[in-house]
Order: structure tokens, then sequence, then C-alpha cells
């Protein structure tokens, strides 16, 4: 079981949403100064409690495991992953471990910075491209949402794997410790213009659903 969902919360009601927030959520709030950010933390926990419901999985309690990944403690066969960018949330829900990744593309994006962090076979394939920019967003979507799914996030180093795209996306690890997922992993990618989407999954996603954001209260 998978379901993917996207929602752009620009027009998010905070008052509304913030009496449908569990305590924890609330909390979490005080920590942010602007409207902007506070309607992407509220609008990623509604649009998550949305797809749960609709799976049946009823008051979740959400926990941050060491590494900094949340999981839902008490139904240990849901697992999750969200993500964030300008004015879009994104959630993904699995009966196995998942990581998603959403970013709005930026045309004045330093494309050096594939250098930095790409492995030099994605960097070269960013720089050939007739899109650099597009393809710049499709790689760093597609890694991020495997070290989201890996639990480790950015302490997996992201010239420590490959994205390769032979007959669809694959993953090539230097860690010996990953090494399994190159026969595992699924990638899917979506072009949201101006989002790139990614999922990282053993299973692959053919469909995503966008939510409006009167469907979170």
């Amino acid at each position: 079981m998978i379901k993917v969902a996207y929602c752009n919360i620009k027009d998010l009601d905070l008052e509304k949403a913030y009496d449908l927030l569990p305590e924890e959520r609330k909390e979490k709030l005080k920590g942010f100064i602007f409207d902007s950010e506070k309607r992407l933390s509220c609008g990623s926990y509604l649009l998550l409690r949305k797809i749960l419901d609709e799976e049946n999985v009823t008051d979740p309690i959400i926990k941050i495991e060491e590494n900094g990944k949340p999981y839902i403690s008490n139904h240990d066969d849901i697992f999750f992953n969200m993500s964030q960018s300008n004015r879009m949330v994104a959630c993904a829900i699995s009966d196995k471990e998942i990581g998603i990744d959403i970013e709005k593309k930026d045309p004045l994006i330093d494309l050096k910075i594939a250098d930095t962090f790409f492995i030099n076979s994605e960097y070269q394939t960013v720089k050939k491209s007739e899109d650099s920019i597009d393809e710049f967003f499709k790689y760093w979507v597609l890694k991020e949402s495997y070290m989201k799914y890996t639990g480790l996030g950015f302490l997996l180093k992201t010239d420590s794997f490959e994205i390769v795209d032979d007959d669809g996306f694959k993953v090539k690890n230097q860690n010996p410790d990953l090494k399994e997922d190159e026969e595992k992993i699924k990638f899917s990618l979506f072009d949201l213009n101006p989002y790139k989407l990614a999922i990282s999954s053993e299973d692959e996603v053919d469909e995503i659903f966008e939510y409006n954001v009167e469907d979170l209260y």
C-alpha cells in the first residue's frame, strides 16, 4: 500500500488549522516567526492526517527517530514521510519504508552546487542537459527522497551514492551497508511544474493525488 498526496497551502487559514493540531504540533509552531513557515508545518500535518484517515489510521502518535526521521509509534505497520517547498506540501504513507521530496525549481540556482554535492557523472549529466535547471532538480529530489528513505537524511552524504538512469532510475551505493538497496529501491518521479516530486520505495508509484486546502479542515 502506498498513497502519495500534495497540496498548495498558500491560502491555508492558520486559525482554522491551529484548532486541528495536536499539542506537540502547536508547540512546534511557536518556533516559527513567519506565517509562511507556520502554514507549511500545519499543512504538512493536516495533509498527513487526511490521507491516514482515508486509510483508517486514526489518532497517530508521531515521534522522532535518533536520526531525525519521524514515525508513528502506535501503528508500527505504517510508514510515512513528508516534504515541503515554497507553498507546496507533500506526504507519502506506506506499509514499507518510504521517502519523499518536493522542490520548486529555481531558475537562478547556481549549478556549481551539483559539482559540490553530486557524483561527477550526475554533474556531467546536469551540465550537458538541454535544460540544466530541470535536470538539476530532477537529480536533487531523487537523491533527497532516497536519503530520507534510509532514515539517515543528510547524514548520508550526497556524493556517497549515485542515481543512474538505466531503463528507470536506480541507486548505486559506495556504502556497503546500503548495497542491498541497489536491487530493492524503486524511484518514482513526477513533474508538477514548477515543482519536482520524487518517491523512493520498494514499490513504484503510478499515481499521486492533489488536494485542495479546504480538504484539510
